[in-house]
């Protein structure tokens, strides 16, 4: 079966929710530009979007219509050579119009699994529960007569798991995309010692058409992206805990302060605490559940991300794109206020933040903000000289971020050890692009 014949008939599991409905969109417009090739003229594509909500559907198509245009406005050129045959189509707008209604026809929303009963291929992109990915795959290939592979998107449970489980005979591969799928450029590629080679030599240049970077993962629990940012949240939250025990001072100041580190200090998009609540307290605290059994030597377990979901503090965003409420309370995408698990309510971080700035102390004149290094090209350069600068410095600050700096380096260098990562290019390039950290944690900052 060739690569466009692969693509005649596929289902999205999980097609309505934050990462599916990425998926389905990318999959789609793939799906419609292989249709519009000459050699394709006359066959059908589909696309099942599958998922349990028949309002996550209807609220899907919007998305998939607003998403399409914006992508159709930049290749007009493109598919002005595509519809070259088609004279009533002479305006860029009735061009672009046209676009989305081929791309809009491929999808098919259903609630019925049985529509991935005829497709040649599967992504999977439901919630991080290993037992119901099974069942799903499982319960597909064995109603599927087709040569049917499965691409899942899964973020910590291992391949080869799923693979046995669900009785995939190797048609089965970790295609890791990163949140969101439409905007991120990194896909996680874990493949196990019984995938298949053609399932790979296809993952590869779907990849490559999506414009992927990809980045090999060795088939454990976490992989790499996560294998990072779990140990790296936990770090964030023992440091948070170690202030309030030595600094005697609120948990809430305390996770402020390491926020304020891990985004200032360490030259990050956004602090750990912030990040955290950006994936969502409940999705962090299930993946290190998941995560925990198949790790010897480390406890990957915390008491306050517990007590944050006892107390029904979970973070992770609407269907908006919006941020949800979880250490933090947002206010127009802004911190302004941090949870108190005593009280059970947010303290405003006005109230206390001058007092935390001072025990922190100054950043030295050298640093520099995060947005400001994206177009820079002497990085190491000022970054040496910051990390170099705030070295010399004998503040509170400077202290916790040269100990967070040299653990994140830790980590990175361990995965390789582990053999989870091949080298440790491959984990700076994971933790560049899929988080987009300014420098990778594999580096000479910290020495």
């Amino acid at each position: 079966m060739t690569y466009d014949e692969r693509l005649q008939n596929v289902s999205v599991l999980g097609s309505a929710g934050k990462m599916g409905s990425g998926i389905l969109l990318l999959t789609a417009v793939e799906m419609a530009d292989r249709a519009l090739l000459p050699e394709n003229k006359g066959k059908t594509f589909v696309l099942n979007a599958i998922d349990v909500s028949d309002e996550g559907l209807a609220g899907l198509m919007g998305y998939l219509r607003v998403q399409v245009r914006k992508i159709a406005e930049k290749k007009t050129v493109w598919l002005r050579k595509m519809y070259a045959d088609r004279e009533d189509l002479i305006e860029n707008f009735d061009i672009i119009d046209e676009y989305i209604f081929d791309v809009m026809n491929i999808v098919r929303p259903t609630t019925a699994l049985e529509a991935a009963y005829r497709s040649n291929l599967v992504f999977e992109a439901v919630n991080e529960n290993r037992a119901l990915k099974v069942k799903l795959l499982s319960q597909i290939k064995q109603n599927n007569p087709n040569d049917v592979w499965f691409f899942t998107n899964t973020s910590s449970v291992p391949i080869h798991l799923i693979d046995e489980e669900a009785g995939l005979d190797g048609k089965v591969i970790g295609f890791h995309f990163y949140n969101p799928p439409a905007v991120q450029r990194l896909v996680e590629l874990i493949k196990t010692d019984n995938t298949k080679p053609e399932v790979v030599d296809f993952a590869l240049e779907y990849a490559k058409n999506l414009k992927k970077v990809v980045v090999p993962s060795n088939d454990f629990a976490g992989f790499i992206g996560n294998g990072h940012f779990m140990r790296d949240g936990l770090h964030g939250i023992k440091e948070a805990q170690r202030l309030v025990e030595e600094k005697n001072i609120p948990l809430t100041q305390a996770i402020y302060m390491i926020d304020k580190i891990t985004r200032d200090y360490l030259i990050r998009p956004m602090g750990i605490f912030q990040l955290m609540d950006y994936v969502g307290i409940d999705v962090m605290q299930f993946i290190l559940n998941v995560m925990n059994p198949f790790i010897e030597d480390e406890d990957l377990h915390s008491d306050l991300l517990d007590t944050m979901m006892d107390q029904g503090v979970k973070g992770g965003q609407y269907s908006s794109g919006a941020q949800k409420d979880g250490f933090f309370k947002y206010e127009k995408g802004k911190p302004v206020a941090v949870w108190d698990i005593d009280k059970k309510e947010y303290i405003d971080i006005d109230t206390f933040k001058a007092d935390a700035d001072k025990m922190l102390g100054d950043l030295p004149e050298s640093a520099v903000a995060w947005k400001s290094t994206l177009r820079m090209k002497n990085k190491d350069e000022v970054f040496t000289k910051f990390f170099n600068d705030l070295k010399q410095m004998n503040t509170l600050g400077a202290e916790i971020a040269i100990r967070y700096g040299k653990r994140s380096k830790e980590i990175a260098e361990k995965l390789v050890s582990d053999k989870v990562a091949n080298n440790h290019d491959d984990v700076n390039t994971v933790m560049l692009t899929g988080f987009y950290h300014a420098y990778g944690p594999v580096n000479n900052y910290f020495d």
